[in-house]
């Protein structure tokens, strides 16, 4: 198409097997181009260094707009490509039934799941000692086990998670559950879930994109 011809206006800092993983699966399904800054931010200087200017808190994803703007956080990016593109139906517009929970979601797996990961690099980010980095990482995927599960226990999917419509809420729970403990124990944790992010791997339209940016394990 024209589209994916274009000079990309987007300018997105990630990195395989990132939290911008979703967010670069969006923009695949969207068919929208951008330029990607690779980096992993939580492993390397240098790709700190890169995303710096315009992110303070040097960490990915964070998405340049076409005029300047700067976006972060995965979940609001999410929410803004989808609602920017009500055409290809990747959230419930406002005002449809299933906007409540779909919002409720999206911030739960960031506030709950996503921002714990931000502990394991180092755990004296919370005033553990080093040597005790094995036991606290333990604690926070048994906290992240746990919460899956209250997820699962009041979602009620249909093929994906709010219906039989993919949304970037299924994205971002397909991507956030491949990160410790790992899809082993998700797929324990939440059995209402399983199926979905099975669909959302085998996606037609990702099948290029996966082996890519989130390799198999």
């Amino acid at each position: 198409s024209l589209m994916n011809t274009a000079q990309p206006q987007l300018t997105l800092y990630g990195a395989q097997a990132s939290g911008s993983i979703a967010v670069e699966a969006a923009l695949t399904l969207l068919g929208i181009p951008y330029a990607l800054v690779k980096g992993a931010t939580w492993a390397e200087e240098a790709a700190r260094d890169r995303v710096a200017p315009v992110n303070p808190m040097r960490q990915i994803p964070t998405l340049v707009l076409p005029d300047g703007e700067v976006m972060t956080e995965s979940a609001a990016i999410l929410i803004y490509l989808a609602d920017l593109h009500p055409e290809a139906r990747l959230a419930p517009a406002p005002g449809d039934a299933r906007r409540t929970q779909f919002l409720r979601w999206m911030v739960y797996v960031s506030s709950a799941i996503y921002s714990l990961h931000w502990i394991k690099p180092d755990v004296q980010r919370i005033g553990a000692p080093p040597g005790a980095r094995e036991s606290v990482v333990n604690a926070v995927h048994d906290r992240i086990a746990f919460c899956w599960a209250n997820m699962d226990k009041q979602v009620a999917p249909g093929r994906y998670l709010l219906g039989d419509e993919l949304t970037v809420l299924d994205l971002y729970v397909t991507v956030v559950s491949r990160f410790g403990p790992w899809r082993e124990r998700f797929y324990q944790a939440a059995p209402r879930m399983t199926p979905v992010v099975q669909r959302v791997d085998a996606e037609p339209q990702l099948q290029a994109f996966w082996p890519e940016r989130f390799p198999p394990d």
